[in-house]
C-alpha cells in the first residue's frame, strides 16, 4: 500500500532489493581493505605534489569522501574532477585515481587518456569495462572491485580502497583503526536506528522520510569534512526517491543563500531543512548554525537536526551518509517507487552512445 513503511510494503516496492544492499553496506569496508592489500603498484614512487580523482556520479562520491576526510590531514591538495577534460596542471608529479564503476563512463575515459598523455602516475578503479582493458594494455595499476551493484551503492569500495592505497604509498597515516570504528558505528546504526523492523517513532530515517514526503529537501552541513554527506544525500534523494533536493554549506550559505529564505513566501512551507550537525565542529560554525536555525524557523520553515555518531572522524562522516541513504530509501517507498532503477540516466547514456 502506497504511503506505508511496513516491511511487507517495502518488499513489494523494492523489487531490485536496494534494502539488502543498504543493510550489507558496511561489509564493503573489510572487502575493500583486503583488495587494497593485494594491489601491485606499477609505477615508481615519486614526490607527488597533488592528488587528483576523476569520476562521475556514484563513482566520484568516494573521492569526495576521501577529500573531505583528509581535509585536515593530507599535506597534498586533493581535487575531484567531474569533467571530460583535465586542467593544465596535471603532470608527471600528479597522482591520479581514475574511477568508473562500470569502467565505461565516457567522461572518465576521456580523463584517463589525458592523464596518460600528461605522464601522470595513475591508479584505475572499476568493476570491469574499458578501464580494465586499458590497464592491461598500458601496464597501469588496476584495482577491480565487485560488480553487479548500482554505482552509488559501491561507496565503500570507492572510498576505503583509495584511503588504503594512499596509506600504502606513505601519503597518509594508518587508517585501519578508523575504518574499523566506522564499520562498528554503521553496524550499530543498522541494528538500533535504521533497520526496517524498527517503527517510525524510533527509526530516525523513517521519521525524516515521512516528514519529507511531498516536500523539497534543503540540506545544509559544514563545508569542512561534512560537505560530502550533504552532497551524498542530495544525490541519493535524486536517484533513489526520484526527488529534487538542494544542498549548501556553512559558512558560505551565511553570505548568500540565507537571504533567499524570504521569497516566494507561498513555497516556504513546502521546504524541509535537514541540518547535519557534529559535536566536534568549529565553535563558530556551531554558533552560525544556531543563529541561522532561529532565523529560518521565524520564517516558518521546518528544520530537523541530524547528528553524526561516533568519535573518529571517518565514523562521523559515514554515519551521516548512512542515515541519509536510508532516508532516501524510505522516501522512495513512500512515493511507491522502486529505488534502484535510474531510467532517465540509462536513456541519456543510450542516446549519447548513438552519436559516438
Amino acid at each position: 500500500m502506497k504511503g506505508s513503511l511496513s516491511l511487507e510494503n517495502i518488499k513489494r516496492i523494492d523489487r531490485s532489493n536496494m534494502l539488502g544492499l543498504l543493510l550489507d553496506f558496511s561489509l564493503q569496508f573489510r572487502t575493500a581493505q583486503d583488495l587494497a592489500k593485494t594491489v601491485e603498484i606499477l609505477f615508481e614512487k615519486r614526490d607527488f605534489n597533488k592528488i587528483v580523482f576523476a569520476g562521475l556520479g556514484g563513482s566520484a562520491i568516494g573521492a569526495d569522501l576521501v577529500k573531505s576526510y583528509l581535509y585536515s590531514q593530507s599535506k597534498l591538495p586533493i581535487i575531484v574532477y567531474r569533467e571530460y577534460e583535465l586542467p593544465a596542471y596535471i603532470d608527471s608529479s600528479t597522482l591520479v585515481f581514475i574511477s568508473s564503476y562500470s569502467g565505461n563512463t565516457e567522461e572518465t575515459i576521456s580523463a584517463y587518456n589525458q592523464a596518460r598523455e600528461k605522464g601522470a602516475s595513475m591508479i584505475l578503479v572499476s568493476s570491469d569495462g574499458r578501464l580494465k582493458e586499458y590497464a592491461q594494455n598500458d601496464n597501469i595499476t588496476f584495482i577491480q572491485i565487485p560488480g553487479g551493484l548500482p554505482p552509488r551503492c559501491a561507496l565503500g569500495y570507492l572510498s576505503i580502497i583509495p584511503l588504503c592505497v594512499l596509506e600504502k604509498l606513505g601519503l597518509i597515516k594508518d587508517v585501519s583503526y578508523s575504518i574499523h570504528q566506522a564499520f562498528e558505528i554503521l553496524e550499530d546504526l543498522n541494528k538500533s536506528k535504521l533497520n526496517p523492523h524498527i517503527g517510525e517513532k524510533d527509526n530516525i530515517a523513517k521519521f525524516i522520510a515521512r516528514k519529507l514526503f511531498n516536500k523539497l529537501a534543503i540540506i545544509y552541513s559544514a563545508s569542512m569534512h561534512f560537505d560530502v554527506a550533504a552532497m551524498r544525500l542530495r544525490c541519493q534523494l535524486n536517484e533513489n526517491a526520484k526527488a529534487l533536493a538542494s544542498s549548501h554549506v556553512f559558512p558560505e550559505m551565511n553570505h548568500n543563500e540565507i537571504m533567499g529564505w524570504q521569497n516566494p513566501k507561498k513555497l516556504l512551507k513546502n521546504f524541509l531543512i535537514l541540518l547535519f550537525r557534529d559535536k566536534h565542529m568549529h565553535p563558530r560554525l556551531v554558533k552560525r548554525m544556531d543563529i541561522t536555525s532561529d532565523i529560518l524557523r521565524k520564517e516558518g520553515v521546518e528544520l530537523i537536526d541530524i547528528w553524526s555518531r561516533g568519535e573518529d572522524l571517518l565514523s562521523r562522516i559515514f554515519s551521516l551518509i548512512y542515515i541519509g541513504d536510508f532516508i532516501s530509501f524510505y522516501l522512495a517507498i513512500l512515493y511507491g517507487i522502486d529505488p534502484t532503477p535510474v531510467d532517465k540516466i540509462t536513456y541519456l547514456k543510450n542516446e549519447l552512445a548513438k552519436n559516438v
